[in-house]
This record gives C-alpha cells, sequence and structure tokens, in this order.
C-alpha cells in the first residue's frame, strides 16, 4: 500500500468549530456537557451528526443496539471497509472532547477526501457508538460490546439506570432502535481506528503530540452493598452501631492497599456510591457503591478482584455488617493490532509529530472491536490529564494533529485510487 502524501491534512479550524457546535447540545452547569446516553440530548446530537453527515454524502445505517454507521463509499464495492468513530455519549458532568472527538474527527476526515477530490477504494465507515461511557446504563462500552459478541443484546435491552428505566425502552423512546441486526457486519471490517484524548497526564508531561496505543488495560467492576443497620446518630451508643458508612471506609482503605502493593501496573478506586437513607442525623443502613480496578496484566488484575473478594467479608464481618459483591464490568487488558499500530506511528512520523507508545488507561470501544478486527488507537495530549470533568480541555492544535495521523493511518488501510 502507498503512504498518502504528507502534505494531505485536515481542516483543524473546521474540526474544531464542530466540537464546539456539538458542544452546545446538552450543556453541563460548569462549561462542559451533560449528554447521558439515550436521552434527549443524546438524540439531538445524534440528529446533528446524522445531518453533517448526510451533506457530506454519506449515507446512515442503524443497528438494534442504536450504533450508527455513516458509510462513505469505495470503489471497490465488494472491499471491507475501514471503520473510524468512538461515541457521542458523556458523563454526567463530562467535557466537551471525551468520545467526540473521535466521531468527528471521522466526520472531518471524511469531509477532507470529499474537499480534495479522493477516493479510496475501501468504503470508511464512521461510527457512533452507543453508551460507551456506561454511566446511565452499566456496563461502559455496551453496545460496541453487544456488536462484537459479548453481550447478549436481551440482556443490554434489560439493563436499568438509577431510576429504573431500561436501556431497550429508553432506545425506543428516543427513536434509535435500528434495523439492522446488531453484529451482522462485524465479519466485514478491514480495520479500525479510534481517535481519542488521553485522559491522563503522560503526553502533555513528555510534549508529544500523539500517543501511539500499543495496548489498553482491563478493568473488574464491582458492585458492593453494605447492609448494617440506620439509626440515630445521636443516640445510638458507638459500640452498638452497624455502622454501612464505615464498612464502606475501611473498604475504601483496602481497595487503595490492593492498588499501591501492585505499582506502578495497576490502579483502583471507589467510584460511584449510593447511601442510605442519605439524612445527616440518621447513620447509613446501606451503602452501595462501585469499585474499579484496572491493570495492563492480566494476572494482577484478576489477583486485585480475588484479593478484595477474600478479605472484604471479614471487614464486614468484624462491623457487624452484611456483604454482597456483584461484577457489573469486565474485559481482559488489550493488545493492539501490529499492523494498525505501526500505521499510526507511520502517519505520526511522516507528518512530522512528536509521538510515543502510551497503554491506554481507559476503557474504549475499540477494546471490543479489537477482539473481531485489527484495531488501533490515536490519542492526544488533554491539560492536566482532566478527564470526566466539565474542565476537560485540549487545543486546536492538538485536535488537529490527532485528526491528521487518523486521516493517513485510514488512508494507507483503505487505498487511495489514482
Amino acid at each position: 500500500m502507498n503512504a498518502p502524501a504528507k502534505n494531505i491534512r485536515i481542516d483543524g479550524d473546521r474540526l474544531w468549530d464542530s466540537l464546539m457546535e456539538m458542544a452546545r447540545i446538552g450543556p453541563g452547569v460548569a462549561g462542559g456537557n451533560n449528554r447521558q446516553t439515550l436521552t434527549d440530548a443524546d438524540n439531538e446530537g445524534r440528529k446533528l451528526f446524522q445531518a453533517w453527515c448526510e451533506q457530506a454524502g454519506m449515507s446512515m445505517a442503524v443497528d438494534t443496539m442504536g450504533n450508527m454507521f455513516m458509510t462513505r463509499a469505495g470503489t471497490d464495492p465488494d472491499a471491507d471497509p475501514v471503520y473510524v468513530g468512538s461515541h457521542l455519549d458523556t458523563q454526567p458532568t463530562g467535557g466537551k472532547y471525551d468520545g467526540v472527538l473521535g466521531v468527528l474527527g471521522g466526520l472531518e476526515l471524511i469531509r477532507t477526501l470529499n474537499d480534495l477530490d479522493i477516493k479510496t477504494k475501501r468504503p470508511i465507515v464512521v461510527t457512533n457508538w452507543t453508551n460507551e461511557e456506561g454511566t446511565r446504563f452499566a456496563p461502559a462500552m455496551l453496545a460496541s460490546g453487544v456488536f462484537a459478541g459479548m453481550h447478549d443484546q436481551d440482556w443490554a435491552y434489560g439493563r436499568v439506570d438509577a431510576e429504573g428505566k431500561a436501556f431497550g425502552d429508553e432506545l425506543k423512546r428516543i427513536g434509535w432502535v435500528g434495523d439492522e441486526p446488531v453484529g451482522s457486519r462485524k465479519d466485514r471490517i478491514h480495520a479500525m481506528f479510534e481517535l481519542h484524548i488521553e485522559q491522563g497526564p503522560i503526553l502533555e508531561a513528555e510534549g508529544k503530540d500523539i500517543g501511539v496505543v500499543t495496548h489498553g488495560q482491563g478493568l473488574w467492576w464491582l458492585q458492593v452493598t453494605v447492609t448494617g443497620k440506620d439509626s440515630h446518630t445521636g443516640s445510638t451508643p458507638m459500640p452498638m452501631r452497624r455502622n454501612a458508612g464505615l464498612g464502606m471506609a475501611r473498604l475504601t482503605e483496602l481497595v487503595h492497599e490492593i492498588a499501591m502493593r501492585h505499582q506502578p501496573r495497576a490502579v483502583g478506586a471507589i467510584g460511584h456510591c449510593d447511601v442510605y437513607p442519605n439524612s445527616r442525623n440518621v447513620i447509613p443502613g446501606k451503602v452501595v457503591f462501585t469499585i474499579d480496578f484496572r491493570s495492563p496484566d492480566q494476572t494482577i488484575l484478576d489477583g486485585m478482584k480475588a484479593e478484595f473478594e477474600d478479605r472484604a467479608p471479614k471487614i464486614a464481618e468484624d462491623l457487624g455488617l452484611s456483604l454482597e459483591i456483584e461484577p457489573v464490568g469486565h474485559f481482559d487488558p488489550v493488545t493492539f493490532d501490529e499492523g494498525c499500530v505501526t500505521a499510526v506511528r507511520s502517519a505520526a512520523e511522516r507528518l512530522g509529530y512528536s509521538h510515543m507508545d502510551i497503554v491506554s488507561g481507559a476503557g474504549h470501544d475499540a477494546c471490543w472491536i479489537n477482539r473481531i478486527a485489527p484495531t488501533s488507537m490515536i490519542m492526544c495530549p488533554c491539560v492536566d490529564g482532566l478527564s470526566h470533568n466539565e474542565a476537560e480541555e485540549i487545543s486546536k492544535e492538538w485536535a488537529t494533529a490527532g485528526a491528521d495521523v487518523l486521516l493517513h493511518a485510514v488512508l494507507e488501510s483503505a487505498e487511495i485510487v489514482e
């Protein structure tokens, strides 16, 4: 395959304008976004993306999980397509770039090819994967997981949010249940590339424009329910309390201890937490919280989960509490395709962007797609490594560099037709 000429570049101003326009949908309270999956704001964002893609001459297909596939035809209708994309949904207090950069970077790639009248042998498909964040409906990367055969669709449809609303019902409510059977196209993916912000501080600290993602951390999400007895904070003697909040505190320390023992190849923290009855003068009778263990090493990852499950019951027992532990999310560590990784690295070098190999600390849709097709990721820096926060920020130059590398990696894979 011939590499594209190094003077082929995306329009950085146009990409940035698209990011800012999408950010107007589902605004947060502090400058970011709250465009959670399957909400009215998600619907509005999908429609804007659809309109932009159709203006760029692309055709749309939607599967039964609401995944959007926007296709630019290739010259060979029988050739397997090259996929790009990420997600448009956000955290409740999310930023303007997490996921969105990968989707709109893919759109900008197509616009650039149209501007330059460049044709490719293979079709190019820009994808918006449903419910990558997993904040409303656990687990994360839900729809790409069903697409890749890791989850059952009926199980996914039955996932409920904090208000008891089911994924399948909400997908139908906003009108994005497609007619394409989920996963029907998974055997016809030539390659997939996902552009994403790093969501960590390494690239900025090292002064690098591009992260060439070689691996992704695996994770275990555990939902823990600690049950004691709610009672009056003022009149219940200390020795007679069954304080679920105290149980969570000691289990939080256990999570930290386990993760610290496996440095630098592991992380662990308590994320979501619900305290009942959540009153200032009532000792908590129940706490439900999630643990997030991650590592690029399978043995360490599984070992952290096993150690918590072994030691946590004794902590609860000593405090007179009952304990339930339920795995609610999991994927193994990922090694991305060597050929796709090389295409990303070569593109960065050809374009003159500084780069380094990096391991993704976060989960991404590419982690599931890598199980069924050659896949890789491209990362750009974000300020102070901050993400899943409304203060998340990147520069126009970083976004442009990432999209340039995406363009070149895709063109090498999709094959320019002279």
